[in-house]
């Protein structure tokens, strides 16, 4: 989960696992998979580096199942 901050001040969290893209329209607008598009004050690079943050909590980042056969070699 990371941690956002609404238009109005308000801190929420999200799942990361479910987050599609950040887009900056100019505020950073954050599309999950599920299609819900969220309005947050945090800029693009710090939500970006919460999900990076998040998946290497959870040791997503770092499973070596998910590396090609050319990383191997």
């Amino acid at each position: 989960m990371i941690k956002v901050t609404r238009l109005n001040g308000a801190i929420f969290t999200l799942n990361a696992l479910y987050i599609e893209k950040v887009e900056t329209f100019p505020d950073t607008t954050i599309t999950l998979t599920t299609g819900t598009k969220y309005v947050v004050l945090d800029p693009v690079d710090v939500i970006n580096q919460r999900i990076i943050d998040f998946y290497q909590s959870v040791q997503l980042l770092s499973n070596p199942h998910i590396w090609s056969e050319e990383d191997e070699e």
